[in-house]
């Protein structure tokens, strides 16, 4: 199989938002407490300040509090959300003390958070994730090397120490290298194969199985099926298709499509044509309904708004899908759509590459050089014994 190789992709991922209307968005709720509904073999819950003792099923585990498996055995915990956490074998896990944050300490884990839940934060040693809509593995492993794999959307890394931060989408996994104190760059994995996962084949299905699939099509070149045969309906193929066979296609595509159905399409056909990605946006944006115009006291917009959620979802799928287009998928979503200036500009990636963050940037001790001596003043000779 052949996984076309991406480039080093760097960030996007605040919060998916998406459509008005779309069912009423789930009240974000903290991790103050979760429900262990798996216990395989030897799984401990330690309250804080407290002794350990054996986890039972359906017990509530509150915030602080940690639970332990030993060998060969694992454990489930579903929060108020539904964000589901899996522990694999040996690994210790804390509830975490702020709201919508857990810390894995050492061990396996996945962690699903559904879309609209309001994200999540891992913290697993000096490396923190922050998913939204997302399904992930992690492993902090005892010599404090991690390694963190997005199966199905993305996530923004943050090395603390140091401010590094990245972006990782489905399909990648970036490493931290304690000896080297930074991430590596991310790098492509089958996630077909991770399916093999005991943490995924082990358990009930995931509730983001769908998506998950809709990922291994992509790897697999699958997922582009109904844009490609509206491409072919002009003798071209994807790849090939000029602009505008390419954006004719699309629109057929997107027409009838619902709007969360739309920020998928967006998002692969970004994928397809990174050179089409402000046209793309532009497209999708404007497909549905006329963007308008302001009236003339330039106060009130004309006609039915498009709504903002709308377009910040278009704009994150678009900037996930190629993270380098970033300010031209932002420049191209203003000129189609001013009256929502303030809306779109919200919406902020993590960084455009692997990089140290601006203000944490390691500079190196100042270099001490003897002062100019001048010409006329020849140094002085310290004449000792």
């Amino acid at each position: 199989m052949n996984i076309r190789p991406r480039s080093i992709l760097l960030v996007a991922p605040v919060a998916l938002a998406l459509v008005s209307w779309l069912p009423h968005e789930v009240t974000a709720l903290d991790f103050s407490q979760g429900r262990v509904t798996q216990v395989v073999q030897d799984v401990k819950v330690v309250p804080s300040g407290s002794a350990a003792r054996p986890a039972a099923l359906n017990e509530t585990v509150h915030q602080g509090s940690a639970v332990q498996t030993g060998t060969q055995s694992r454990s489930e915990l579903t929060f108020q959300d539904q964000t589901i956490t899996r522990l694999g074998e040996n690994t210790i896990f804390t509830v975490g003390q702020g709201a919508r944050t857990v810390e894995l300490g050492s061990g396996q884990f996945l962690l699903y958070v559904p879309k609209k839940a309001g994200g999540a934060k891992v913290k697993m040693g000096s490396v923190t994730a922050a998913i939204t809509g997302t399904t992930v593995l992690g492993n902090v492993y005892p010599d404090g090397l991690v390694q963190f794999t997005v199966l199905e959307g993305s996530a923004c890394m943050h090395l603390d120490k140091w401010g590094q931060a990245m972006y990782v989408q489905a399909g990648q996994r970036v490493t931290y290298d304690p000896m080297t104190q930074r991430f590596d760059n991310p790098v492509d994995v089958d996630i077909q194969q991770q399916l093999s996962s005991p943490l995924v084949a082990d358990f009930r299905r995931l509730p983001s199985y769908s998506l998950i699939e809709e990922e291994i099509a992509i790897q697999h070149g699958r997922a582009n099926d109904e844009l490609a045969r509206a491409v072919a309906a002009s003798g071209a193929t994807i790849q090939t298709a000029s602009a505008e066979q390419f954006l004719a296609a699309f629109n057929s595509v997107i027409v009838s499509a619902d709007p969360r159905t739309v920020c998928t399409i967006v998002g692969r056909a970004v994928r397809a044509r990174p050179d089409l990605a402000d046209r793309i946006v532009v497209a999708a944006i404007t497909s549905a309904r006329p963007v308008r115009g302001y009236s003339k006291d330039f106060k009130q917009p004309v006609g039915k708004e498009i709504p903002c959620e709308w377009v910040q979802c278009i704009l994150q799928s678009a900037i996930a899908a190629d993270p380098s287009s970033e300010r031209l998928i932002t420049d191209a979503a203003l000129a189609a759509a001013p009256m929502l200036r303030d809306c779109i500009l919200a919406v902020t990636p993590c960084p455009g590459q692997n990089a140290f963050n601006e203000g944490f940037i390691i500079a190196p001790p100042p270099i001490e050089r003897p002062s100019p001596v001048s010409p006329e003043q020849p140094p002085t000779t310290n004449n000792r014994g």
